[in-house]
């Protein structure tokens, strides 16, 4: 299946062209798992017919010593990377696009079109079967000059200083969703997952019809993105993000359980830096909306 955050889908790990589905077959009897889904109850190793894959298909049982296989290095170690790319490009672009008035035009029209080449980007990983790093990574360079330019005016012209506290920001949240999730405060199942993709569905129907009120009515459109109504839904983004994470984590760990391909490792970098960058704009936007009702 198809999904991995707000905007695009998240793919999990399994047998079934290396990514899960909950609309999956059920295991035929006597025969290997087809497209099992990680989140039932019962669930058996949808790597099982992997080389590389531990021999024990229990979930948590104790895994044998594994070849070429994704570990939680291989996650962090890829996600610092595209990471560390959106942040190297957006200080670049923050530091070498001036947002002046004389210039102004000319730095969003860069951002703009950086926007648009990330998207395009991250689609094509989307419906790609296997994870490509020159595209994630394209991906990240793209989406920090976008991030950068937004950044960089946002500071200049709302608030100074509202960068380094939607920065923070993000990070607690990151913080606070790990812990929760590693000490089972959430529980990652097909009713949260069903839950969260509805209401991320729900939230991008309205911004899209804010958005086009706005494009043809002028102003902000229905007001989902200012005054209180913007608070409201900045704070409702937040949260949508940070459940995408709990997804994230969940992704993440069925791949290190599962015995996915140490590849696979690119895909939950991927997920996670859509997801981290999603609850920075929210949190850029709250905070502005925050700073410039002072």
């Amino acid at each position: 299946m198809r999904s991995s955050n707000p905007v695009f889908s998240r793919r999990g790990f399994s047998r079934d062209n290396g990514y899960a589905g909950f609309n999956a077959q059920q295991p035929q009897a006597g025969g290997p798992a087809v497209g099992t889904n990680p989140y039932a109850e019962g669930a058996t190793n949808p790597y099982a017919t992997n080389p590389y894959a531990p021999q024990d298909t229990q979930l948590g049982a104790p895994q044998q010593a594994r070849g070429n296989v994704m570990t939680i290095d291989d996650v962090v170690s890829r996600t610092a990377m595209t990471l560390g790319t959106v942040v190297l490009t957006a200080v670049l672009s923050w530091l070498l696009l001036p947002v002046d008035p004389a210039n102004l035009g000319k730095s969003y029209g860069i951002a703009i079109g950086a926007a648009l080449v990330a998207l395009v980007l991250s689609l094509v990983q989307s419906f790609k079967r296997k994870p490509s790093p020159a595209l994630i990574l394209g991906y990240a360079a793209f989406e920090g000059v976008f991030l950068g330019v937004i950044s960089a005016a946002v500071s200049t012209y709302i608030a100074d200083g509202v960068v380094i506290q939607a920065v923070l920001g993000t990070m607690a949240v990151f913080a606070g969703v790990l812990i929760a999730y590693k000490m089972g405060w959430i529980r990652v199942n097909r009713r949260f997952y069903g839950f969260v993709m509805a209401a991320a569905m729900g939230f991008m129907l309205l911004m899209v019809t804010n958005l086009l009120f706005a494009v043809f009515a002028g102003g902000d459109g229905l007001g989902f993105r200012s005054g209180g109504l913007g608070i409201l839904f900045g704070v409702i983004g937040i949260i949508l993000g940070a459940c995408f994470l709990a997804l994230d984590f969940k992704q993440v760990e069925d791949g290190v359980n599962y015995g996915a391909p140490r590849e696979e490792a690119w895909l939950a970098a991927f997920g996670l830096t859509m997801t981290l960058v999603w609850i920075y704009l929210e949190m850029l936007r709250l905070l502005s909306i925050l700073q410039g009702d002072d």
